[in-house]
């Protein structure tokens, strides 16, 4: 297929300028044009192309450092997409015929009986998954995704064997510096650890202001590229000391203002503040003390740097938590008199003698009482959570934790009022028309289940998104070790 695409035949040889060019703009139209499979092909017949630049000086190496969807770190997926994709099984794109194996886990080669088992329990796999894929649409989809990732990945392995045979001073000459910061802007994370198993030195490279590779990933907010400097050792604290041409240290890359496509990845202003502000905490761990109070070319430190940059997000979000917080605030206050109310108005009434509710002994008087005094108590709750967000003084350091934390308090009990309300007033109907019509219960839990599922379906999106972001497990990742950047 490839001797056709490239109209030569089996016994040429590519000539040094017309076909070069031709096949490295071939390749890296593949690349684009996401076709994997025929640039992998290219690569398998002509290693040097990877090397060549076509006509727009562009290489195949900064072409696909160009295409974040290329790779899982770049593709978004719901939990149960992500279930399917990590069970799914393909066959791996680099593996001979004679010896294929699932693209996470290629076979070697034939070693001993339980080798050959667990190969042929793979092939198994893959057999089942790609017979699921032609009945499950959803299964299809994700089946190609990976497939594709895992060319994509076999693109990169083999652009990264052809250039790590070069020497050093070459690199600049052919983009390598240029690709590699293109796939840090785009958070690859997979290209920047492929390339720096194949040359490890290239950590260590610089962009045109003198910023290195996790300086450039601290700027552009990737998240996924910085954790790696966790993982270098001893290397983290020359990486965490170095500044660029305006001698802005990593803490004053933090400092500054986010690029609008990462700050548009979360909703709400306020939790974009509260971002912001876990990325300077996390770098500024990170750094020595006296860099903290380092002084960039405009004479500033990242404290100052920060506050300056992010004075119209703290703008922002005050209005956005006292937009949500009055709101909510009319609808908890609404609950609270009517719940309060309610308790004076039992059903059924009271006893004219003694002065005691008539459905005092039935059971479901009990649930309408209990239901009716937490509705109550978790209304005015709510409702201080969120006169507690209107008071605030909204301090750059409030949107950490003190603002995110009054607001899921005030959207849970503000929901659990709800919830307890429409209980207390299906309970109500239940026990005034029970005896005339004992079918009544489930169309009351029927039509009492909707304006709780309302809410649930408008704000619970936002509560769990607060809360993960407040007290989930965090956006950066700290393992203990990483043998490619500990040997290098």
């Amino acid at each position: 297929m490839v001797r056709y695409l490239y109209s030569v035949s089996p016994k040429e040889e590519l000539s040094p300028a017309t076909n070069n060019k031709n096949g490295v703009m071939l390749l890296t139209t593949c690349i684009m044009d996401e076709l994997y499979d025929i640039a992998l092909d290219l690569l398998q017949h002509y290693p040097r192309l990877a090397l060549d630049q076509d006509s727009d000086k562009d290489t195949a190496l900064d072409m696909l450092a160009q295409k974040p969807s290329a790779f899982p770190s770049g593709t978004q997926l719901a939990w149960w997409q992500q279930w399917i994709y990590n069970g799914i099984r393909v066959p791996h794109p680099l593996a001979s015929t004679h010896s294929q194996g699932d693209i996470e886990r290629p076979n070697k080669g034939p070693t001993d009986r339980r080798s050959i088992v667990k190969r042929a329990s793979d092939q198994l796999l893959v057999m089942a998954w790609k017979g699921l894929k032609i009945f499950v649409p959803a299964i299809k989809k994700m089946y190609n995704l990976k497939l594709i990732h895992g060319q994509a990945l076999a693109v990169l392995c083999c652009l990264c064997e052809q250039i790590s045979t070069l020497h050093r001073s070459e690199f600049k000459e052919i983009g390598v510096y240029k690709a590699v910061f293109n796939a840090v802007k785009h958070g690859i994370v997979e290209f920047i650890v492929e390339i720096v198993r194949h040359y490890p030195d290239v950590i260590w490279c610089e962009d045109d202001l003198n910023r290195g590779i996790f300086l450039y990933a601290t700027l552009q907010r990737q998240e996924k590229i910085f954790s790696l400097i966790y993982k270098m050792g001893a290397k983290k604290n020359s990486m965490a000391t170095s500044w660029d041409k305006n001698y802005n240290n990593i803490l004053h890359q933090a400092a500054l203002l986010a690029p609008s496509s990462q700050l548009d990845r979360v909703s709400g202003a306020a939790l974009q503040m509260q971002r912001e502000l876990q990325w300077y905490k996390e770098v500024e761990s990170i750094v020595q003390p006296k860099y903290r109070e380092m002084k960039n070319i405009n004479h500033k430190t990242p404290q100052a740097l920060f506050t300056d940059q992010h004075k119209r997000l703290v703008e922002e979000g005050e209005r956005w938590m006292k937009d949500t917080s009055e709101s909510c605030t009319v609808v908890a206050a609404l609950i609270s008199t009517i719940m309060f109310a309610a308790i004076f108005t039992v059903p059924g009434g009271y006893d004219q003698y003694s002065g005691i509710p008539i459905y005092l002994h039935r059971n479901s008087f009990m649930v309408f009482m209990v239901s009716d005094a937490m509705s109550l108590f978790a209304s005015t709750s709510s409702l201080l959570m969120f006169l507690g967000i209107l008071t605030s003084r909204y301090r750059e350091e409030d949107f950490l934790n003190s603002l995110p934390t009054k607001m899921i308090v005030g959207l849970s009990c503000l929901f659990f009022s709800i919830a307890t309300m429409m209980i207390t007033f299906g309970i109500t109907l239940f026990m005034m028309l029970r005896d005339r019509f004992p079918w009544i219960s489930f169309p009351i839990i029927l039509l009492a289940s909707l304006p709780v599922t309302l809410f649930a379906l408008l704000q619970f999106p936002l509560l769990v998104e607060i809360f993960f972001s407040t007290y989930g497990p965090g956006i950066f990742d700290k393992p203990k070790k990483w043998s490619s950047f500990e040997q290098s």
